[in-house]
Protein backbone atom coordinates (compact mmCIF):
# COMPACT_ATOMS: atom_id res chain seq x y z
CA UNK A 1 0.00 0.00 0.00
CA UNK A 2 0.91 3.69 -1.00
CA UNK A 3 0.75 5.56 1.72
CA UNK A 4 -0.55 8.94 1.79
CA UNK A 5 -1.15 8.90 -2.01
CA UNK A 6 -3.96 11.18 -3.66
CA UNK A 7 -5.93 10.75 -6.95
CA UNK A 8 -4.13 11.94 -9.86
CA UNK A 9 -0.49 10.47 -8.42
CA UNK A 10 -0.10 13.42 -6.10
CA UNK A 11 1.34 13.05 -2.73
CA UNK A 12 0.27 15.84 -0.50
CA UNK A 13 1.66 16.15 3.26
CA UNK A 14 -1.33 14.44 5.51
CA UNK A 15 -3.39 16.87 8.05
CA UNK A 16 -5.13 16.19 11.64
CA UNK A 17 -8.54 16.23 9.21
CA UNK A 18 -7.27 12.76 6.83
CA UNK A 19 -6.05 11.50 10.11
CA UNK A 20 -9.31 12.01 11.87
CA UNK A 21 -11.77 10.66 8.73
CA UNK A 22 -9.55 7.60 8.74
CA UNK A 23 -10.11 6.61 12.07
CA UNK A 24 -13.40 7.58 12.53
CA UNK A 25 -13.07 10.57 15.03
CA UNK A 26 -13.25 13.93 15.56
CA UNK A 27 -10.28 16.37 14.46
CA UNK A 28 -10.44 17.27 18.22
CA UNK A 29 -10.11 13.44 19.30
CA UNK A 30 -6.87 13.71 17.22
CA UNK A 31 -5.67 16.66 19.01
CA UNK A 32 -6.37 15.40 22.32
CA UNK A 33 -4.59 12.14 21.47
CA UNK A 34 -0.99 13.89 20.00
CA UNK A 35 -1.21 16.24 23.11
CA UNK A 36 -1.87 13.15 25.46
CA UNK A 37 -4.96 14.55 27.06
CA UNK A 38 -6.73 12.32 29.51
CA UNK A 39 -10.61 11.26 28.71
CA UNK A 40 -9.39 9.37 25.23
CA UNK A 41 -10.28 5.56 25.52
CA UNK A 42 -7.01 3.46 24.51
CA UNK A 43 -9.08 1.71 21.58
CA UNK A 44 -9.45 5.23 20.06
CA UNK A 45 -5.88 6.17 20.84
CA UNK A 46 -5.23 3.07 19.18
CA UNK A 47 -7.02 3.98 15.81
CA UNK A 48 -5.52 7.61 15.65
CA UNK A 49 -1.99 6.29 16.09
CA UNK A 50 -2.70 3.90 13.28
CA UNK A 51 -4.33 6.02 11.21
CA UNK A 52 -1.30 8.55 11.22
CA UNK A 53 1.05 6.06 10.87
CA UNK A 54 -1.19 4.46 7.77
CA UNK A 55 -0.82 8.16 6.31
CA UNK A 56 2.40 9.31 7.18
CA UNK A 57 1.26 12.10 9.45
CA UNK A 58 3.55 14.15 11.71
CA UNK A 59 2.04 17.09 13.82
CA UNK A 60 3.36 20.13 13.53
CA UNK A 61 4.98 20.81 16.33
CA UNK A 62 6.43 24.16 15.55
CA UNK A 63 2.28 25.44 14.98
CA UNK A 64 2.27 23.65 18.83
CA UNK A 65 4.60 25.38 20.19
CA UNK A 66 3.86 28.67 18.82
CA UNK A 67 -0.41 27.78 19.74
CA UNK A 68 0.87 26.11 23.43
CA UNK A 69 4.30 28.54 24.67
CA UNK A 70 5.84 25.50 24.58
CA UNK A 71 8.19 23.55 22.33
CA UNK A 72 8.06 19.75 23.42
CA UNK A 73 11.84 19.91 23.99
CA UNK A 74 13.90 18.36 27.11
CA UNK A 75 17.70 19.90 27.17
CA UNK A 76 20.39 17.44 29.00
CA UNK A 77 23.55 18.76 30.86
CA UNK A 78 25.72 16.09 30.37
CA UNK A 79 30.07 15.37 30.81
CA UNK A 80 31.26 14.22 27.49
CA UNK A 81 32.99 11.18 28.38
CA UNK A 82 32.78 7.39 27.37
CA UNK A 83 32.71 6.48 31.32
CA UNK A 84 30.30 3.67 31.83
CA UNK A 85 28.07 5.58 34.18
CA UNK A 86 27.27 8.67 32.87
CA UNK A 87 27.10 7.30 29.38
CA UNK A 88 24.76 4.34 30.41
CA UNK A 89 22.68 7.27 32.30
CA UNK A 90 22.32 9.54 29.16
CA UNK A 91 21.01 6.42 27.43
CA UNK A 92 18.61 5.90 29.61
CA UNK A 93 17.16 9.32 29.87
CA UNK A 94 17.43 9.53 25.34
CA UNK A 95 15.20 5.96 25.84
CA UNK A 96 12.51 8.08 27.93
CA UNK A 97 12.23 11.05 26.41
CA UNK A 98 12.11 9.51 23.09
CA UNK A 99 8.54 7.46 24.62
CA UNK A 100 7.49 10.82 26.14
CA UNK A 101 7.08 12.19 22.84
CA UNK A 102 9.47 15.32 23.52
CA UNK A 103 12.44 15.73 21.33
CA UNK A 104 16.16 16.08 23.43
CA UNK A 105 18.78 18.59 22.98
CA UNK A 106 21.57 17.42 24.30
CA UNK A 107 25.35 19.64 25.39
CA UNK A 108 27.68 18.07 26.51
CA UNK A 109 30.61 19.75 29.32
CA UNK A 110 34.14 19.34 29.44
CA UNK A 111 36.05 17.98 32.53
CA UNK A 112 38.36 21.39 34.00
CA UNK A 113 35.47 23.58 32.48
CA UNK A 114 34.03 25.48 35.19
CA UNK A 115 32.08 27.44 33.63
CA UNK A 116 30.92 24.78 31.83
CA UNK A 117 27.17 23.96 33.50
CA UNK A 118 26.33 27.76 33.25
CA UNK A 119 27.21 27.61 29.58
CA UNK A 120 25.68 24.88 28.73
CA UNK A 121 22.20 25.64 30.40
CA UNK A 122 22.09 28.81 28.82
CA UNK A 123 22.65 27.42 25.29
CA UNK A 124 19.51 25.33 26.53
CA UNK A 125 17.56 28.16 27.58
CA UNK A 126 18.40 30.33 23.85
CA UNK A 127 17.04 27.10 22.45
CA UNK A 128 13.63 27.37 23.84
CA UNK A 129 13.59 24.16 26.20
CA UNK A 130 10.34 23.28 28.53
CA UNK A 131 12.72 21.43 31.17
CA UNK A 132 16.10 20.68 31.61
CA UNK A 133 18.20 17.38 33.12
CA UNK A 134 21.18 18.26 34.72
CA UNK A 135 23.59 14.98 34.88
CA UNK A 136 27.06 16.63 35.49
CA UNK A 137 28.74 14.28 37.79
CA UNK A 138 31.72 16.98 38.60
CA UNK A 139 32.25 19.61 40.77
CA UNK A 140 33.91 22.29 39.36
CA UNK A 141 32.09 25.28 40.40
CA UNK A 142 34.27 28.36 39.58
CA UNK A 143 35.46 30.39 42.18
CA UNK A 144 34.01 33.36 42.99
CA UNK A 145 30.39 32.20 41.97
CA UNK A 146 27.88 34.34 43.13
CA UNK A 147 25.11 31.92 43.85
CA UNK A 148 23.20 29.38 41.68
CA UNK A 149 22.18 30.56 37.86
CA UNK A 150 18.58 31.18 37.88
CA UNK A 151 16.50 29.17 35.23
CA UNK A 152 12.83 29.88 34.79
CA UNK A 153 12.06 25.97 33.47
CA UNK A 154 11.84 22.85 35.53
CA UNK A 155 14.84 21.16 36.06
CA UNK A 156 15.75 17.73 37.21
CA UNK A 157 19.21 17.27 38.44
CA UNK A 158 20.75 13.66 38.93
CA UNK A 159 22.67 12.58 41.49
CA UNK A 160 24.30 15.72 42.36
CA UNK A 161 23.28 18.79 44.23
CA UNK A 162 21.33 21.37 41.89
CA UNK A 163 23.70 24.47 40.65
CA UNK A 164 20.74 25.95 39.58
CA UNK A 165 17.74 27.77 40.95
CA UNK A 166 14.82 27.28 39.71
CA UNK A 167 10.61 27.25 40.32
CA UNK A 168 10.63 23.48 40.07
CA UNK A 169 14.19 21.22 40.73
CA UNK A 170 13.93 17.85 41.10
CA UNK A 171 16.30 14.88 42.12
CA UNK A 172 16.97 11.61 41.20
CA UNK A 173 19.87 9.11 41.05
CA UNK A 174 20.44 9.52 44.89
CA UNK A 175 20.79 6.94 47.65
CA UNK A 176 24.39 6.25 46.33
CA UNK A 177 25.74 6.16 50.14
CA UNK A 178 22.95 4.15 51.02
CA UNK A 179 24.31 1.58 48.46
CA UNK A 180 28.17 1.65 49.16
CA UNK A 181 27.49 0.61 52.55
CA UNK A 182 25.10 -2.32 51.63
CA UNK A 183 28.56 -3.36 49.89
CA UNK A 184 30.74 -2.98 52.44
CA UNK A 185 28.24 -4.57 54.93
CA UNK A 186 28.48 -7.48 52.58
CA UNK A 187 31.89 -8.12 53.53
CA UNK A 188 31.66 -6.93 57.26
CA UNK A 189 29.14 -9.41 57.67
CA UNK A 190 31.20 -12.34 55.92
CA UNK A 191 33.52 -11.95 58.90
CA UNK A 192 35.63 -9.11 57.63
CA UNK A 193 37.52 -7.70 60.23
CA UNK A 194 37.80 -4.39 58.37
CA UNK A 195 36.99 -3.39 54.31
CA UNK A 196 39.75 -1.05 52.84
CA UNK A 197 38.41 1.12 50.06
CA UNK A 198 39.60 2.20 46.59
CA UNK A 199 37.95 5.29 45.88
CA UNK A 200 37.00 7.29 42.66
CA UNK A 201 38.10 10.78 42.08
CA UNK A 202 37.11 13.47 44.68
CA UNK A 203 35.80 15.54 41.99
CA UNK A 204 33.35 13.42 41.31
CA UNK A 205 29.88 13.64 43.81
CA UNK A 206 29.34 9.93 42.58
CA UNK A 207 32.79 8.99 44.03
CA UNK A 208 32.48 11.26 47.33
CA UNK A 209 29.18 9.07 48.47
CA UNK A 210 30.66 6.06 47.94
CA UNK A 211 33.39 7.22 50.17
CA UNK A 212 30.63 8.32 52.83
CA UNK A 213 28.52 5.16 52.32
CA UNK A 214 32.19 3.23 52.94
CA UNK A 215 33.23 5.07 56.30
CA UNK A 216 29.26 5.16 58.21
CA UNK A 217 29.43 1.29 57.68
CA UNK A 218 32.61 1.09 59.08
CA UNK A 219 31.57 3.51 61.86
CA UNK A 220 28.47 1.61 62.72
CA UNK A 221 29.91 -1.38 63.25
CA UNK A 222 32.59 -0.01 65.22
CA UNK A 223 35.67 -0.68 62.83
CA UNK A 224 38.40 2.13 62.74
CA UNK A 225 38.37 3.37 58.24
CA UNK A 226 42.21 2.29 56.61
CA UNK A 227 43.81 4.65 54.66
CA UNK A 228 41.64 5.57 51.34
CA UNK A 229 43.14 4.70 47.60
CA UNK A 230 42.25 6.47 45.10
CA UNK A 231 42.07 6.02 41.51
CA UNK A 232 40.46 7.62 38.87
CA UNK A 233 37.58 4.94 37.69
CA UNK A 234 39.82 3.29 35.23
CA UNK A 235 40.99 -0.52 35.18
CA UNK A 236 44.41 0.81 34.82
CA UNK A 237 44.61 2.72 38.13
CA UNK A 238 42.71 -0.43 39.95
CA UNK A 239 45.57 -2.32 38.57
CA UNK A 240 48.36 0.43 40.37
CA UNK A 241 45.81 0.78 43.04
CA UNK A 242 45.76 -3.52 44.00
CA UNK A 243 49.98 -3.71 43.42
CA UNK A 244 49.60 -1.73 46.66
CA UNK A 245 47.34 -3.33 48.72
CA UNK A 246 48.66 -7.13 47.85
CA UNK A 247 51.71 -5.75 49.74
CA UNK A 248 49.88 -5.83 52.78
CA UNK A 249 49.15 -9.06 54.47
CA UNK A 250 46.11 -7.64 56.39
CA UNK A 251 44.09 -6.55 53.65
CA UNK A 252 41.49 -9.35 53.10
CA UNK A 253 38.53 -7.26 51.94
CA UNK A 254 38.14 -4.15 49.31
CA UNK A 255 34.97 -2.55 48.07
CA UNK A 256 36.28 -0.60 44.60
CA UNK A 257 34.44 2.23 44.19
CA UNK A 258 33.45 1.03 40.36
CA UNK A 259 33.95 -2.15 38.57
CA UNK A 260 36.57 -1.33 36.27
CA UNK A 261 38.78 -0.75 38.78
CA UNK A 262 37.93 -3.52 40.83
CA UNK A 263 38.61 -5.69 37.73
CA UNK A 264 42.21 -3.94 37.68
CA UNK A 265 42.48 -4.53 41.50
CA UNK A 266 42.10 -8.14 40.84
CA UNK A 267 44.35 -8.43 38.17
CA UNK A 268 47.41 -6.88 40.39
CA UNK A 269 46.47 -8.85 43.12
CA UNK A 270 46.28 -12.37 41.83
CA UNK A 271 50.19 -11.60 39.91
CA UNK A 272 50.76 -11.24 43.80
CA UNK A 273 49.85 -14.39 44.38
CA UNK A 274 46.95 -13.34 46.66
CA UNK A 275 43.70 -15.34 45.67
CA UNK A 276 40.60 -13.81 44.97
CA UNK A 277 38.30 -14.62 47.14
CA UNK A 278 40.31 -17.16 49.14
CA UNK A 279 43.13 -14.27 50.50
CA UNK A 280 41.44 -11.25 49.67
CA UNK A 281 37.82 -10.63 48.72
CA UNK A 282 36.68 -8.00 46.30
CA UNK A 283 33.36 -6.02 45.56
CA UNK A 284 32.65 -3.75 42.87
CA UNK A 285 29.96 -0.96 42.13
CA UNK A 286 27.94 -0.53 38.75
CA UNK A 287 27.53 -4.19 37.32
CA UNK A 288 28.97 -3.04 33.92
CA UNK A 289 28.42 -6.07 31.36
CA UNK A 290 31.77 -7.89 31.83
CA UNK A 291 31.59 -8.19 35.38
CA UNK A 292 29.67 -11.69 35.56
CA UNK A 293 32.21 -13.26 33.20
CA UNK A 294 35.90 -11.63 34.58
CA UNK A 295 37.73 -14.72 36.95
CA UNK A 296 36.23 -14.88 39.67
CA UNK A 297 32.61 -13.27 38.07
CA UNK A 298 32.52 -9.67 40.48
CA UNK A 299 30.08 -9.53 43.37
CA UNK A 300 28.97 -5.75 42.56
CA UNK A 301 26.60 -3.48 43.41
CA UNK A 302 24.25 -2.66 40.27
CA UNK A 303 23.54 0.98 39.21
CA UNK A 304 19.96 0.84 37.75
CA UNK A 305 19.94 3.58 35.15
CA UNK A 306 17.01 3.03 33.05
CA UNK A 307 14.56 3.07 36.16
CA UNK A 308 16.67 6.46 37.70
CA UNK A 309 15.89 8.02 34.46
CA UNK A 310 11.99 6.91 34.08
CA UNK A 311 11.63 7.93 37.79
CA UNK A 312 13.40 11.56 37.14
CA UNK A 313 11.57 12.16 33.49
CA UNK A 314 8.25 11.22 34.41
CA UNK A 315 8.53 13.85 37.45
CA UNK A 316 9.51 16.09 34.75
CA UNK A 317 7.42 16.37 32.16
CA UNK A 318 4.53 16.61 35.37
CA UNK A 319 6.20 19.62 36.20
CA UNK A 320 6.43 20.87 32.77
CA UNK A 321 3.23 20.28 31.81
CA UNK A 322 0.58 20.77 35.08
CA UNK A 323 3.28 23.62 36.59
CA UNK A 324 0.85 24.41 38.94
CA UNK A 325 0.22 20.90 40.26
CA UNK A 326 2.24 19.93 43.59
CA UNK A 327 5.63 17.46 42.29
CA UNK A 328 4.99 13.91 41.78
CA UNK A 329 6.42 11.81 44.97
CA UNK A 330 10.31 10.82 43.85
CA UNK A 331 10.91 7.21 44.17
CA UNK A 332 14.42 5.35 43.97
CA UNK A 333 15.23 2.36 42.93
CA UNK A 334 15.83 -0.40 45.32
CA UNK A 335 19.45 -1.47 46.71
CA UNK A 336 20.02 -4.69 45.39
CA UNK A 337 23.81 -6.17 45.67
CA UNK A 338 24.39 -9.39 43.21
CA UNK A 339 26.78 -11.98 44.50
CA UNK A 340 28.93 -13.42 42.71
CA UNK A 341 32.29 -15.28 43.60
CA UNK A 342 34.60 -12.40 44.07
CA UNK A 343 33.89 -12.52 48.23
CA UNK A 344 34.09 -14.75 50.86
CA UNK A 345 34.51 -15.04 54.58
CA UNK A 346 38.38 -14.36 55.21
CA UNK A 347 40.80 -16.87 55.26
CA UNK A 348 41.88 -18.16 58.90
CA UNK A 349 44.71 -16.92 60.20
CA UNK A 350 46.51 -19.32 61.94
CA UNK A 351 47.05 -19.45 65.97
CA UNK A 352 49.90 -18.88 68.50
CA UNK A 353 51.95 -21.76 68.72
CA UNK A 354 51.43 -23.86 71.89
Amino acid sequence: MTRGTARGGASPTPRSVDVARLAGVSQKTVSRVFNDEQYVSADVRRRVLDAAEELGYRRNNAARALASGRTRSIGVVTLGTALYGPASLLMGVERVVRETGYALRVVNTVEGDPAGVAGAVNSLLDQGVDGIVISEPIDEQAAGDEGALRVDVPVLVLGAPSPVAAPTVLTAGHGVDLAARAATEHLLDLGHATVHHLAGPQAWYAARDRLDGWRAALAAHGRKAPPVVEGDWSAASGYAAGRELAADDDVTAVFAANDDMAIGLIRALTEAGRRVPHDVSVVGFDDVPVAAYVTPPLTTMPQRFDAVARAGLTRLVHAIEHPDAAPLPASEPPVDLIVRASTAPPPSRPGPAG
